[in-house]
């Protein structure tokens, strides 16, 4: 079925500014609250937010086969769970209903009110129930950087990581959607010099710059997922800050890996740009030596010419971009990662989130946390307002942003931002 949303010459009845993520050839799905405390399945075009609900009640969506309440729930999970044929009829339906040259909605000013909403009128909320939440470890560069600052430079890979993509299970109770603050974590650590623990506020909150992918029902427990298939079973992507306290990592990782130190939040961009809209964004992905186990071997182009940006912006003073890297760098695939992930049979359902892990690029501006950036805070970043940042401070908002760009279109994620604030205090 081709993907005529896509057609980079179509333009919108709706005003796009010629900056904007989100053209008509974009059409990302998110959940929004009105005004009215209405909570609704949308879409997004230039500043517009669209009520895919009240559209489906009016029966734009005829002919393409939907559960009658499809757009009219708080997730996007049962949209999800119908499979790609679905998403991209909708798609496309979408960018008809819109298109500059379709008369009906464009020419009915009563539906329109109903339907369309400025951007700054609506709250965004999270976009699905996030049942399971996978966070993988799948940057090269970022894992050499870490290797090299924790171990031996000489073996700053572990053994299995050019074998497979390695991963673990995060929390998915704290995954929140951009613009919900987030508090300093208590925890234990033990500081430098010293043979015993302490208890209290992470001293070493820093951002990781990752995106993540949102699955369909991929299998049945027991079944694995071949890796020439996974897309089919990816909805689309977000921008992912995955906060990490280092010094209650550093402390807790040995022997099971991430816990506490990752658990306190993980914020995510509450658009889901789907793999359709990154289409024309295709590319290669690093050349894997050793050569993959044939479950994990994939031709053509799995990676997406992705430019990611991470800004820190301190209360009341301007944002300071302190990383600019490229999701093309990450060395494992998602195809790749999904694949790995049902290769021994575990289940995988709509509405899961895998993250891809810090993504650092070959160059120092381009890497993907405090820790690289300030190699462990021995090289402090000087900010606009003079100040300096080792890793991120009280009051500092984190803002990430992502977008792909060629000679005709623009498509992009919006952005995630939070802010971190003090650790909380129970009254």
């Amino acid at each position: 079925m081709p993907i005529t949303a896509n057609d980079p010459k179509r333009k919108s009845w709706l005003e796009v500014p010629e900056s904007s993520d989100f053209p008509i050839q974009n059409i990302p799905f998110g959940v929004f609250l009105t005004k009215e405390n209405v909570v609704t399945v949308g879409t997004r075009i230039g500043d517009f937010a669209i009520d895919l609900g009240a559209l489906q009640q009016l029966n734009y969506f005829e002919g393409i086969e939907l559960t009658d309440d499809m757009f009219m729930q708080d997730t996007l999970n049962d949209f999800i769970s119908d499979g790609k044929k679905t998403w991209r009829l909708v798609r496309n339906r979408i960018a008809e209903i819109f298109d500059i040259n379709t008369a009906g909605l464009r020419d009915d000013q009563k539906r329109r009110e109903i339907i369309i909403f400025n951007i700054e009128d609506v709250e965004m909320q999270l976009p699905v129930l996030i049942g399971d939440y996978t966070d993988f470890y799948s940057s090269k560069e970022h894992a050499t950087n870490v290797g090299t600052m924790f171990r031996d430079p000489d073996n700053a890979l572990l053994p299995n990581w050019l074998h497979l993509p390695v991963a673990y299970h995060g929390r998915s109770s704290t995954i929140i959607p951009s613009g919900i603050p987030v508090h300093r974590p208590l925890g234990q650590m033990l500081p430098n010099g010293e043979k015993d623990p302490v208890f209290g506020s992470s001293r070493l909150v820093d951002f990781e710059l990752e995106t993540a992918f949102i699955t369909t029902d991929a299998n049945v427990m027991g079944e694995a997922v071949p890796v020439h298939e996974a897309e089919d079973y990816i909805f689309g992507m977000v921008l992912l800050n995955d906060w990490s306290a280092r010094d209650i990592q550093k402390w807790e990782y040995v022997p099971l890996g991430p816990f506490l130190a990752k658990s306190f939040a993980s914020s995510i961009s509450p658009w889901i740009v789907t793999l359709d809209a990154l289409e024309p964004f295709r590319t290669k992905g690093p050349k894997q030596v050793p050569a993959p186990f044939p479950y994990l071997t994939t031709k053509g182009k799995k990676a997406f010419d992705i430019t990611l940006e991470t800004y820190i912006k301190p209360l009341n003073q301007d944002e300071n971009l302190v990383c600019k890297t490229n999701f093309k760098h990450l060395y494992w695939s998602m195809t790749q990662q999904l694949a790995h992930h049902t290769s021994n049979g575990c289940r995988v359902n709509s509405g899961d989130m895998m993250g891809s892990g810090t993504i650092s690029g070959p160059t120092p501006d381009s890497f993907g946390s405090m820790l690289e950036l300030t190699w462990g805070g021995k090289n402090p970043l000087q900010l606009k307002d003079g100040s300096e940042r080792k890793f991120i401070e009280d009051n500092d908002t984190v803002i990430m942003r992502g977008y792909c760009k060629n000679s005709e279109i623009r498509i992009g994620f919006g952005e995630v931002s939070s802010q971190l604030l003090p650790p909380y205090i129970r009254k």
